[in-house]
């Protein structure tokens, strides 16, 4: 299975890449290669990016072994949580995680589950053990390439939200997640001044640990 899912995987950045050349040859119907483009991997996901939080200053303080374990047991935690909440983790980048989900609220359930696992992993840790996360989530059509990657306005801004702006334990959101998520009575959602590239708005969700 996972051979197959190598050549599915292969198979479609091939066919990508043969789109993308065709899209530079001169005189090329750009719309049309577009069209053909959004038909083959076009998909509507909701993106998860992690990050965490004051990693960089932890492993120029404490070294290359504390930054594996804060990487293993952030894994170890979190990885399960992804799972129940049918959460397709699609990669690891040292101490970020890229996850996509069907459903959004799904994601945002998932988002709040992770923060209060690790709220109650830090209880019984010191300071420099302890293992806080942001968060950024975006919703909307991506094109998905295999199990490769992902690309779009909004994986995009729930990267940039995820992993530059959002602050220790925070959740923040596009305003297509908070448009998805109005019904939800649980959560609250504040606006937030920076908004990220490819969003029209973006929020931070009040959530109770």
């Amino acid at each position: 299975m996972a051979y197959a899912g190598r050549i599915g995987t292969d198979a479609s950045m091939d066919r990508l890449e043969k789109l993308i050349e065709k899209r530079l040859k001169p005189g090329a119907d750009k719309e049309k290669i577009d069209e053909r483009i959004w038909n083959l991997f076009g998909e509507q996901w909701a993106v998860m990016f992690t990050d965490l939080s004051g990693f960089s200053r932890q492993v120029a303080e404490f070294g290359i072994i504390h930054f594996l374990q804060v990487i293993f047991e952030s894994e170890r935690l979190l990885i399960p949580c992804i799972d129940d909440h049918d959460g397709v983790l699609l990669k690891l980048e040292g101490d970020s995680m890229l996850v996509m989900f069907r459903s959004v609220a799904k994601a945002l359930e998932c988002s709040v589950a992770m923060q209060r696992i690790l709220a109650e992993y830090n209880t019984s840790r010191s300071d420099t053990e302890k293992i806080i996360v942001c968060i950024g989530l975006g919703f909307g059509p991506v094109l998905r390439i295999g199990n490769e990657d992902i690309f779009g306005a909004e994986v995009n801004a729930a990267s940039k939200l995820g992993e530059d702006t959002a602050g220790p334990r925070e959740i923040l959101v596009t305003d297509n997640v908070r448009k998805e998520l109005h019904a939800l009575k649980d959560y609250n959602f504040t606006q937030i001044d920076e908004v990220p590239p490819g969003a029209d708005s973006a929020y931070k969700v009040e959530y109770k640990l």
